[in-house]
């Protein structure tokens, strides 16, 4: 499957693509927030020529969007943009999953239980708040989600997927996660996973629904009927 890859870190330590990414991806740079590539350079020690090389990553990425007489933004998100979000993940994701328990492979599999340990073994951090829980539990989480969709061996399924998957969202979610809500997605990566391994396909595909629902759900709950996803920021 072709991704998006990250810039090659340098003697200045991690890439502006991977510094600039985190910022956006813990919701350091909102949505709409303009990214001004002299400000990001004095922000990050950096030249302007490897920021400017970054955006061009992170746009094709879908992280952030250039606008007419703007620039450079954070993608713009509203309470709309969750519910179709998530409703068209659903659906794909859930695809993939049926996909996977077709086509998935022992390596598939173990990269999946990789993700599902690195999601537990952060959970403990990551329910107190910890900012490095949090990020460990994301990672976790992206290595299983992805593992499944190479399993899936569908490209355009992978981009489709890619495009809509707001991954600002998924780690706003996370810091905003219990102890409760973190353990019940793991479970449900185990048992997505168990059902790819059984070749299972349609529980895989109805847990994968479930899964993506109660994410879009939580995070409709903690906004409260306001018309701003402002409050996931804070």
């Amino acid at each position: 499957m072709s991704e998006v890859r990250p810039i090659t870190a340098t003697v200045e330590g991690p890439s502006a693509y991977t510094r600039i990414r985190q910022a956006i991806v813990e919701g350091r740079y909102r949505p709409g927030q303009r990214l001004i590539e002299q400000r990001l350079a004095s922000e990050f020690d950096l030249s302007r020529t490897p920021v400017r090389e970054a955006l061009r990553w992170l746009e094709a990425e879908g992280l952030i969007v250039s606008e007419p007489n703007r620039g450079a933004i954070v993608r713009p998100i509203d309470v709309s943009d969750i519910h179709d979000l998530y409703e068209l993940r659903a659906r794909l994701e859930s695809l993939a999953a049926l996909r996977a328990s077709r086509n998935r492979s022992n390596e598939h599999l173990e990269e999946m239980d990789q993700g599902i340990d690195e999601f537990e073994r952060a959970l403990p951090a990551a329910a107190d708040g910890d900012a490095e829980g949090l990020r460990m539990v994301n990672a976790g989480n992206a290595r299983f989600h992805q593992a499944l969709v190479n399993a899936a061996k569908h490209e355009r399924l992978a981009v489709l997927l890619r495009n809509a998957t707001d991954i600002p969202l998924v780690y706003q979610a996370f810091r905003r996660f219990g102890p409760e809500e973190l353990h019940r997605s793991n479970m449900l990566h185990s048992w997505i996973r168990h059902a790819i391994a059984d070749r299972d396909e349609q529980r895989a595909e109805r847990l994968m629904t479930e899964h993506i629902y109660q994410a879009r759900d939580f995070l409709l709950h903690r906004l409260g009927g306001m018309a701003s996803v402002d409050a996931l920021f804070d």
